[in-house]
């Protein structure tokens, strides 16, 4: 059939789904109990969302059902994935995954939270376990020196206190 025949509002374009915190290949997604928590109250408030929708147009209903229904297939691959590191499960005397790390960088006391890619947010002081000082401070103890390399820069942090 000619494209001619057909009505412009049978031609929707798929809708963007915006994808999820980015996980590295190979990396385990690896969570905190919190973590998890966050993970499943998103996924009840999405199947809520989807229940409630309240959209004249058929078009924009389905558009949204769509998004909506996109959001939820990430979410659940990530919830299906999630490995649960327990925090009291962790050496205390050593930075894992989880770890609450006060250090020294540069003069300047930095403290965060090591957590899963879903739950990190550097406004709330939680960095990715993947992210590099992350990396840089893991299996480290108090007192320990590490040579951080940001771009051509090397700082050096001094890890003064770990708590989970």
């Amino acid at each position: 059939m000619s494209r001619g025949f057909v009505k412009e509002d049978d031609q929707e374009e798929a809708p963007i789904i915006p994808p999820r915190a980015a996980l590295p290949a190979g990396e385990t997604n690896y969570v905190t109990p919190n973590g998890l928590k966050e993970l499943k109250n998103e996924e009840e408030a999405l199947i809520e969302e989807r229940a409630n929708l309240d959209k004249q147009n058929d078009t924009e209903r389905r558009r949204a059902q769509a998004v909506i229904d996109g959001k939820l297939k990430l979410l659940r691959e990530r919830i299906s994935t999630a490995r649960l590191l327990k925090p009291e499960d962790q050496p205390a005397d050593e930075v894992r995954f989880g770890a609450l790390v006060e250090l020294l960088q540069n003069g300047n006391k930095q403290e965060f939270q090591i957590v899963g890619v879903d739950e990190a947010n550097v406004k709330k002081q939680k960095i990715a376990f993947v992210a590099p000082i992350a990396k840089a401070v893991t299996g480290k103890k108090v007192g320990d020196k590490v040579d951080f390399k940001l771009g051509e820069e090397t700082r050096k942090l001094e890890i003064l206190k770990i708590t989970y």
